[in-house]
């Protein structure tokens, strides 16, 4: 992911701004796209500054207040599949996320859900 564009930069371009210059003629003074130019000068008339806004999402798990649950639902039946987890803890706990946050919560948590061949299982090597 890019890095946004400095302080400096959009404290020159929202102070041309604000002596007079447009936010178009702003953006060609200092090279960046008209777009980003009227943006933060938007934001510097309602906001009173044009600071980058932090990026990234949240980043917390929806599983953590759950966690007994799914420790729980996985040791009564370790055989489950990614897919049968989540449909279990949707029809449950009423818990509606997606397989990529239950794989995410198991390797936060060093849980393996290995399966043995069906080679294995029968004893045949």
């Amino acid at each position: 992911m890019p890095a946004p564009y400095s302080e400096d930069l959009r404290d020159r371009l929202t102070a041309a701004v604000a002596e007079g210059s447009s936010a178009r003629a702003a953006a060609v003074r200092f090279r960046v796209s008209e777009s980003t130019a009227i943006r933060w000068a938007q934001r510097w008339r309602a906001e009173g500054e044009a600071r980058a806004r932090p990026m990234g999402g949240d980043r917390r798990s929806r599983l953590t207040g759950h966690r007994e649950g799914v420790l729980t639902l996985v040791a009564h039946q370790p055989d489950l599949t990614l897919a049968e987890i989540r449909a279990e803890l949707a029809a449950r706990h009423g818990i509606a996320v997606g397989q990529t946050t239950i794989w995410r919560f198991f390797e936060r948590h060093r849980i393996t859900l290995n399966k043995k061949s069906a080679r294995c299982r029968a004893g045949a090597i």
